[in-house]
């Protein structure tokens, strides 16, 4: 039983192992898909028509680039990109052969979310500004990006919550974590309290990460 003593001798340690890897893969992608979603989601607002660095093309480009993979399903994207996996971090197993596409899976989705919350921040503030005189940079850091915080820390549990759905599909071809224990054990094998297990894990991780995302967005609401 789920509950008995002896399941816990026996599973614990690897569910723990397991959850780390989950852990690893989520913050070591979260933290390159920031780095590269956030810079695009600020050019997507800036380079539109009518705005400061107003670029068609590069707006345009942009745009389809990030339509393009948003439209991929996680799991056909993960098998199309193993060549260029293969090339950057010379495997496509583990955790380290699951990053790069869980960062080009999450990246344009964060930078979708960055541009809906930039583009909600007061045309009037922005206007403001400009009139008197502050450059663009300081603009984008001292005006849009603080004005748009509680909705940029929303977006990002979004981000987040969805990073975890997709590690857990990347457990399906030997990425490790949770997904992998589930798939291997719980489906494989058939040892149905270990897939409980996995579920619930998965459950109380997503509602602590978007407990904390509510609050932390309706503090910085306040301030």
């Amino acid at each position: 039983m789920l509950n008995s003593e002896g399941f816990f001798e026996q599973w614990l340690p690897i569910i723990g192992e397991s959850l780390i890897e989950t852990f690893q893969m989520v913050g070591v992608s979260l933290l390159f898909s920031v780095l590269l979603g956030v810079p695009l989601g600020i050019f997507l607002v800036l380079s539109r028509p009518g705005q400061s660095l107003e670029n068609r093309w590069l707006y345009q480009g942009l745009n389809l680039i990030i339509n393009i993979i948003r439209s991929v399903p996680f799991i056909i994207l993960l098998f199309f990109i193993l060549p260029f996996t293969k090339f950057l971090v010379g495997t496509t197993i583990g955790v380290k052969g699951v990053i790069v596409p869980l960062v080009i899976y999450t990246a344009p989705y964060i930078s979708r979310l960055m541009e809906s919350s930039l583009l909600e921040v007061d045309k009037g503030v922005i206007e403001a500004y400009k009139a008197m005189g502050i450059t663009t940079r300081k603009i984008i850091w001292n005006v849009m990006l603080r004005e748009a915080r509680p909705s940029i820390i929303l977006g990002l549990t979004i981000a987040t919550v969805s990073l975890i759905g997709a590690t857990a599909m990347a457990g399906l071809v030997g990425a490790g974590g949770l997904g992998d224990l589930a798939y291997r054990f719980g489906h494989l094998r058939y040892e149905v309290d270990v897939m409980y297990a996995t579920v619930l894990i998965l459950i109380i991780l997503v509602q602590c990460i978007q407990t904390l995302g509510n609050k932390l967005a309706a503090q910085l609401k306040k301030d």
